[in-house]
């Protein structure tokens, strides 16, 4: 199959990432560091252009597209580190909440109600599994909290917060440290007027569907943070001299700068597969959604070690911009799944399905 995005998501995506120059500069992310608040005029010019409401249904105010079509706007999302929750709102609580809809009893406002409050830029969502031990982006200040615990048997609950039920005595929202600290995290404990929206096999459906997208779209901000950090490793080597030339010039840096460039261009049809993989429904989406984030996950990590080692000591320091990304490639990194583990999802994943074939158990 060939695959080639249109002139549309291309012009769309550039129009993102020209607000995005503007608006998200590494002086507005230091701003963000001290404020918890995602109303922010750039949230605003998002939700205008229509980025926010990418996946929100058409009669509800939207553009009724899909992951394919946002995949390209959460990498320049990841390129400036975003700090408002994008990718969680768009990529995870606009689709749920629009099956919800689909399939929820006649006559429940609900769904329409936030779905056009998403698409207006009136709501900041944040989703997670509300686990003790993992505390969830963006809950800190989210109006609604999408939550899955746990993601499977038949205890598995599936929770849509919304702002009412975040009150006092409901939900208590616990803000934790961050190491980056633009991803608020919070520890979310559910209080007893907290009312499931599905439980049991729905739920772990639900849920199942919830963490792809968010792990789809972690791998998709992953693309952009490592493309920065090339970026922000190749001008550094231009400008820093030794030996009276820039050290851009000698075979060394060039070849180190390499190598995340090319594990980027790998990642990249991983990641754009992926969505187009949980677009279409496809069966083999799980493993491909792994295998996305793995190849992600490694690149971003290796843009990191390089950008650092060809800055050196002042990469470490405040007052370099870089610091605002290395934190961003390893935060997301983690997110949603390591490159370790979703290579063992794919190990298992390919592993099942030859046992399933060739009619032998697995080793």
């Amino acid at each position: 199959m060939r695959f080639a995005f249109t002139a549309q998501q291309l012009e769309f995506r550039d129009a993102v990432r020209a607000v995005l120059a503007k608006e998200c500069t590494p002086a507005d992310l230091r701003v963000a560091y001290g404020d918890r608040s995602w109303r922010t005029p750039r949230w605003a010019t998002l939700a205008g252009l229509g980025a926010v409401g990418m996946t929100v249904p058409e009669r509800h105010g939207g553009l009724g597209l899909g992951l394919v079509d946002l995949v390209l706007v959460l990498e320049e999302a990841g390129r400036a580190a975003l700090p408002e929750p994008l990718a969680a709102t768009t990529a995870v609580a606009a689709p749920i909440l629009a099956d919800l809809e689909a399939n929820g009893p006649a006559g429940d406002g609900r769904w329409r109600a936030w779905l056009a409050d998403i698409a207006g830029g009136a709501v900041a969502a944040a989703v997670g599994t509300g686990a003790a031990d993992d505390p969830v982006a963006g809950a800190d200040g989210a109006t609604h909290l999408v939550l899955a615990r746990p993601a499977s048997g038949p205890e598995a609950a599936f929770y849509v917060l919304a702002p009412e039920e975040l009150a006092p005595g409901a939900c208590t929202v616990e803000p934790v440290g961050s190491l980056d600290p633009t991803r608020r995290l919070a520890r979310v404990t559910l209080g007893p007027r907290a009312e499931p929206v599905a439980t049991g096999e729905e739920a772990a459906g639900l849920a199942r569907t919830a963490a792809r997208r968010a792990t789809v779209a972690t791998a998709a901000e992953l693309l952009g943070v490592a493309d920065r950090l090339v970026a922000m490793g190749a001008d550094y080597a231009r400008e820093r001299r030794q030996f009276g030339r820039p050290v851009g010039s000698f075979q060394a840096v060039k070849h180190l700068l390499a190598g995340p460039r090319v594990a980027l261009e790998f990642a990249r049809p991983a990641v754009y597969a992926a969505a187009w993989a949980l677009d279409e429904g496809e069966l083999d989406a799980p493993r491909r959604v792994s295998a996305a984030k793995a190849q992600a996950s490694d690149a971003a990590l290796e843009a990191a070690r390089v950008a650092l080692q060809v800055h050196g000591a002042i990469g470490y320091t405040w007052e370099c911009d870089l610091h605002l990304f290395l934190k961003r490639a390893w935060a997301l990194a983690a997110a949603w799944g390591s490159a370790t583990e979703h290579r063992r999802r794919v190990l298992a994943g390919l592993v099942a399905e030859r046992s399933l074939t060739s009619g032998t158990p697995p080793d």
